[in-house]
């Protein structure tokens, strides 16, 4: 999502003199805090059933200070309860795939991303870009401001790039912690692999030390034993296997969609977002929605630690920016 409200938030914190521009509303509503206390409850479930499980939120990085913008206060209970933070767009493809991003909307995320390195958590940045150059480029600049990276040619994220040949930064070497991934492969749309076999041997061919994928194949729950398999490299060494999930938005092709339901009907589901036919607006801050999410065996995060991954990828963290632009 475009990070325009971010900036205007910034502008009113200078003109107002405001120490926190947190997104309140007149209907009291702090819809950062509200993505905060979301992600930090979410944390903590996933913690008390595996204690090294990795949360990784993508985007919403303003999320880390008070003010939306790298002056304010780090938010310490925050991102206590992260280990990463994944970036869309920030180089190549904010706008336009295979589109350099405008340097005042680059140099904002990556002065927030920064922000995240410096208090030691993992950056994961994807640009969309397909010209060899550019993802050459892509590659070049996230490890210049020391970013793990990933040059999808592919929006949909739904196939493994065979440019560059090997992954960028290759290695043999056995990947037991997030610090330690040089590489990673997002991988979240299996539509071009017609089995879970095919899934997996397609992805354990690669070297990749991290990859992100979806918890189904087909409509299927991958197993804790195919999950395993995707642990390790084609090299021998082993791997993380991420869990993609989206808490911003929910998605009518998922398991806990009911017939019936419509904008308003549950009272927390909102409008389709018109950029992603079958994702719908959410009141994340509803109870309702959030035992969806996580909190008990028939729980979405429960079904992904059951699965065995080793983490999962918060998507639609920048959520908020729906309702403060409303």
């Amino acid at each position: 999502m475009k990070n325009n409200v971010t900036f205007c938030l910034s502008l009113l914190l200078l003109v107002t003199g405001c120490e926190d521009v947190s997104g309140s509303t007149p209907d009291n509503t702090n819809y950062r805090m509200e993505m905060r206390d979301f992600v930090i409850s979410l944390s903590a479930y996933a913690h008390s059933i595996q204690d090294n499980f990795l949360i990784i939120p993508q985007n919403g990085q303003a999320l880390i200070t008070d003010s939306g913008d790298i002056y304010g206060v780090v938010n310490q209970t925050y991102i206590n309860s992260v280990n990463a933070t994944g970036r869309e767009s920030m180089f190549y493809g904010y706008y336009n795939d295979d589109e350099i991003t405008p340097a005042e909307d680059s140099d904002e995320l990556l002065n927030l991303c920064l922000l995240w390195k410096e208090n030691n958590l993992v950056v994961l940045s994807t640009d969309y870009c397909f010209t060899h150059s550019k993802m050459d480029n892509s590659y070049l600049l996230n490890e210049e401001n020391g970013f793990v990276s990933f040059a999808a040619n592919e929006r949909d994220l739904n196939n493994i790039p065979d440019y560059p040949v090997t992954p960028h930064n290759m290695n043999s070497d056995n990947i037991a912690n997030i610090n330690d991934a040089q590489n990673f492969l997002y991988l979240i749309n299996g539509e071009n692999y017609p089995s879970k076999t095919e899934f997996i041997q397609a992805v354990s061919n690669t070297n990749y030390d991290l990859v992100i994928m979806d918890l189904f194949q087909n409509d299927v729950i991958f197993t804790p034993d195919e999950i395993t398999q995707l642990k390790t490299k084609a090299n021998g060494a082993t791997r993380l296997v991420i869990c993609y999930m989206s808490i911003g938005e929910a998605e009518d092709y998922r398991y806990y969609w009911q017939n019936g339901w419509t904008t308003g009907s549950p009272a927390w589901l909102l409008d389709e977002n018109p950029n992603w036919a079958g994702n719908y607006k959410v009141k994340y801050w509803d109870s309702s929605w959030q035992d969806i999410i996580f909190g008990d065996e028939n729980s979405y995060l429960f079904k992904i630690l059951n699965a065995g991954f080793d983490g999962v990828y918060l998507d639609i963290i920048d959520g908020y920016e729906y309702f403060e632009e409303m």
